[in-house]
């Protein structure tokens, strides 16, 4: 399936890399996150990409246009530098289309103006490129083809230390717990569309929002309740821990590389939804 990503905000709270690089393009060990995504998407077979591209698009194409395997592979060096021979690769089968979708586009303007590119697809993926997760991709996609609905996303529980309140007309609070415990799942992202996903999409429209009530009227909205690892990088402490995780060789959404710890780490990574363009 082809696997469309959204690549193009600004990433406000990452002021500390925004002004340099854009959102996608924050390392987590030495390469960008949109990486881990476009990896773990081609562990399970998907490896034909589109890219919803805006703030510093030129930043993004620069790094695929001069990808360095060795960054990542291991590699034999001989006759003094001059010969160098790659053991493993990473990148040499994918298909990376680029699409300028512009600086203050929402996700579902990102998403028409790509359409052109998946309009023969029955079923294509996308996805945010600022969260990670270890979710059975192969597991959601069977579950999302046996149910024939038009459209489906992860749910996750969110970690962030925040508690719900309940009051009542005059404010007095009449209840209180942390959210964490309140049942409430939230958008994770990992989407899965028909290509009829374009019918409930009008200009200027967010994908989460229009489109998606839409799809709830007509019962054509699936969830896919997640409990394993699930992390977003929102902020600067976010990206830490993450980067923390990676380094100390425990990174549960590095699937490719046999990681399935996330039931434990998941617990231990406050996160919250992202804003997201």
């Amino acid at each position: 399936m082809k696997v469309v990503l959204f690549c193009g905000g600004m990433g406000m709270r990452m002021r500390e890399y925004s002004e340099s690089v854009p959102k996608p393009m924050v390392p987590i060990g030495y390469r960008p996150i949109l990486w881990h995504v476009m990896k773990y998407y081609a562990h399970y077979g998907h490896k034909d990409f589109i890219l919803c591209l805006g703030y510093k698009a030129d930043v993004i194409k620069n790094y695929f246009r001069n990808y360095d395997e060795c960054a990542s592979n291991d590699f034999i060096l001989s006759g003094g530098g001059k010969n160098l021979e790659l053991l493993n690769s990473d990148i040499h089968d994918w298909r990376i289309t680029f699409v300028d979708t512009g600086l203050t586009s929402n996700i579902g303007m990102r998403l028409k103006a790509v359409r052109k590119h998946v309009e023969n697809e029955e079923v294509f993926l996308a996805n945010y490129t600022d969260g990670l997760s270890d979710v059975d991709l192969n597991k959601l996609t069977e579950t999302f083809l046996r149910s024939g609905r038009l459209a489906s996303f992860v749910s996750v529980k969110p970690r962030a230390s925040f508690h719900m309140i309940s009051v009542d007309g005059d404010g007095v609070v009449k209840g209180i717990e942390h959210i964490g415990k309140s049942g409430v799942r939230i958008n994770g992202g990992f989407f899965i569309f028909r290509r009829e996903i374009f019918e409930y999409i009008k200009d200027g429209e967010e994908l989460v929002e229009q489109p998606f009530h839409r799809l709830i009227s007509k019962g054509q909205l699936l969830s896919h309740p997640h409990n394993g690892f699930w992390a977003c990088m929102d902020t600067f402490k976010e990206l830490q821990e993450l980067d923390d995780l990676y380094s100390r060789g425990n990174a549960p959404w590095m699937v490719w590389n046999g990681h399935a710890k996330g039931r434990v780490i998941a617990e231990q990574i406050p996160c919250c939804e992202a804003i997201r363009s």
